[in-house]
């Protein structure tokens, strides 16, 4: 099976480092606090981050008191700047498709993944395999696009009022798990639908315990100076969870 790889697509990573390079983006308002909030403490831990695209996160972990990082994405493109911007003597990187990890030669205390897993396929085969490399007790925690995102397959995500406000999300085909074909920059971009359940019994049945889980929100404060994000109010970017590995 071939992974998808868009992000060595020029388009695409041209339009998507614009994004990331704007601070003001959900990112960074969002998704990165909430996804910090949930790591345990790092001292001395060795960590995986599972497509860790220019490297920001993996630095991040090495400041917040890592002993060993690997990093790794499927995009040489992204490895180019992480290597180029974010490289330190506890920091490895790989270009490596995460369905591969399984053949690693090491173990970790704290597997991470930042908004990856919606372009897997074989979301089960990864877990299986983060399982096995992480140690007793190991601490697994991602994010991915929220499923009411990651279901939309036709048509108008917004039902709206006559000048134009969202009024509410229209959503389908939540039921229907399987690919789906999104233009972000380009056409004909993959990411994978999987329901709630499936999400949360995957990690069940293969041995993880669920510890937290966050589909973060805006507060009134954010919404104050950044009031383009009342939508997330009908419908959250992001699913975050934190799971425990059994002793």
């Amino acid at each position: 099976m071939a992974q998808q790889n868009i992000f060595d697509n020029e388009i695409f990573f041209d339009g998507y480092k614009k994004i990331r390079e704007n601070k003001v983006n959900a990112n960074n308002l969002f998704e990165i606090p909430a996804l910090f909030s949930m790591l345990p403490d790092l001292e001395g831990k060795r960590v995986l981050d599972l497509g860790c695209g220019f490297g920001e996160h993996c630095k991040m972990f090495v400041d917040l008191g890592a002993t060993r990082v690997l990093g790794i994405d499927i995009s040489s493109k992204m490895l180019e700047i992480a290597k180029a911007e974010n490289s330190d003597a506890k920091i490895s990187y790989m270009n490596m498709p995460m369905e591969d990890i399984r053949h690693l030669n090491e173990s970790f205390d704290v597997v991470v993944s930042s908004l990856a897993f919606h372009y897997v396929e074989d979301f089960a085969g990864v877990v299986k395999a983060i399982y096995s490399l992480l140690d007793a007790n190991g601490i697994f925690v991602f994010s991915q696009e929220h499923p009411f995102v990651t279901c939309h397959s036709s048509g108008d995500r917004w039902t709206r009022d006559e000048s134009g406000k969202k009024k509410y999300l229209n959503l389908s085909n939540y039921g229907i798990e399987g690919e789906r074909e999104a233009t972000w920059f380009v056409d004909n971009v993959k990411v994978y639908h999987r329901t709630f359940s499936n999400i949360i019994s995957t990690l069940i049945e293969t041995g993880f315990s669920i510890e937290q889980m966050i589909e973060p929100l805006p507060t009134e404060e954010l919404l104050e100076t950044h009031p383009e994000y009342q939508d997330l109010l009908h419908k959250p970017d992001f699913l975050l969870l934190k799971t425990k590995k059994g002793s």
